[in-house]
């Protein structure tokens, strides 16, 4: 069975293997595997955004947010009318200022803590609307909702990522703001005693630069780096050369791209018990699960320990993007057919 499926991004941030969003990234493979199955993938995104499937690019001025809604809501409604849509896919924090009121089956993951969403999304009045979650403890932390169809763990396309000999720095990677924490990764490789290399995007939201001016960027003299943004072709080779992963989140993680790409370099990853981090890890095998910035330091002088080998089939066995793709084809499958998403 072909299956012609609409996905929705969320509009202010551009889809591809390149973006920093964990949400434009499942998109991204989600598109790419649909296309690779033959199966009819459409995606309505920002414009600029990289697509395998047939793109629908919008423009989209976040200080226009109802203009931007307003586009999303009309090409949805173009899209359904014109392509014969079996399932609607949202993936935007916002979904529910575009989601149309009746018409084909729509699924949404939640990529996002449940708390980050308005409560009402949870008791959606719209027929044959489901929701998705990215791991077993986001989906813990969901409340009771009929529209909740369980959980599909994300993954990462393991061909781009292998193991390396290690230097002796300790790496951290994500979006520089509060929440994540890097100032305590700082401080853990220095009572570690190693240099920390730091890559990430810094968006233009005052509390995030207010972070980076005056929380982070003083800690980060010589002999720690900050790298940037890392792109498709720079995370394989720094995940590869650095002696393990940091990733001190200060809130609760629904998943966790970045240490899922790390293992499956077979870098060690230490990280708080931070949501879906405490699942991923393994203490002992593929990282170690640490409380604060003196249990991190401490751990970084016990990675050495890891097989980095044993690491990488532990995520060859847990986070594979083909098997993510598989399941949400499944599922996809199933609800644009009966419209339940129970097995």
């Amino acid at each position: 069975m072909s299956l012609r499926v609409l996905s929705i991004a969320y509009p202010f941030a551009k889809v591809g293997l390149n973006a920093a969003g964990g949400a434009e990234q499942i998109l991204t493979l989600l598109d790419r595997g649909l296309v690779a199955r033959g199966h009819h993938s459409i995606v309505i995104a920002a414009e600029r955004s990289q697509v395998a499937g047939q793109s629908i690019a919008l423009p989209a001025d976040p200080n226009e947010t109802e203009r931007t809604h307003a586009r999303w809501r009309d090409a949805i409604a173009e899209a359904i009318h014109t392509h014969d849509i079996d399932i609607l896919h949202f993936h935007g924090l916002d979904f529910h200022h575009y989601l149309p009121p009746d018409g084909p089956t729509a699924l949404v993951t939640l990529h996002l803590p449940p708390s980050f969403y308005p409560a009402s999304v949870f008791s959606l009045p719209r027929p044959r609307t489901h929701l998705n979650c990215v791991s077993q403890s986001q989906l813990r932390a969901c409340p009771d909702s009929p529209l909740l169809c369980g959980w599909i763990g994300n993954g990462v396309p393991l061909n781009l990522y292998s193991p390396g000999e290690p230097d002796r720095y300790v790496l951290a990677m994500g979006r520089i703001c509060p929440e994540k924490g890097f100032h305590l990764a700082v401080d853990a490789a220095e009572r570690a005693g190693v240099p920390l290399h730091l890559a990430g995007k810094l968006y233009p939201y005052p509390e995030h630069v207010r972070y980076w001016k005056e929380v982070l960027r003083p800690r980060l003299r010589p002999p720690h780096k900050f790298l940037g943004v890392a792109t498709i072709a720079d995370k394989p080779r720094f995940l590869a050369a650095t002696r393990c992963l940091l990733v001190p989140s200060q809130v609760a993680e629904t998943s966790s791209l970045v240490a899922m790409e790390a293992m499956a370099s077979g870098t060690p990853v230490i990280a708080f018990p931070s949501g879906a981090l405490a699942d991923l890890i393994r203490p002992g095998q593929n990282g170690f699960l640490v409380n604060d910035a003196a249990e991190m330091a401490a751990a970084i002088g016990q990675v050495g320990r890891i097989d980095r080998n044993e690491c990488r089939r532990l995520a060859q066995s847990s986070f594979s993007a083909e098997t993510m793709v598989d399941r949400y084809i499944e599922l996809f499958a199933r609800v644009s057919v009966t419209g339940n998403a129970s097995t």
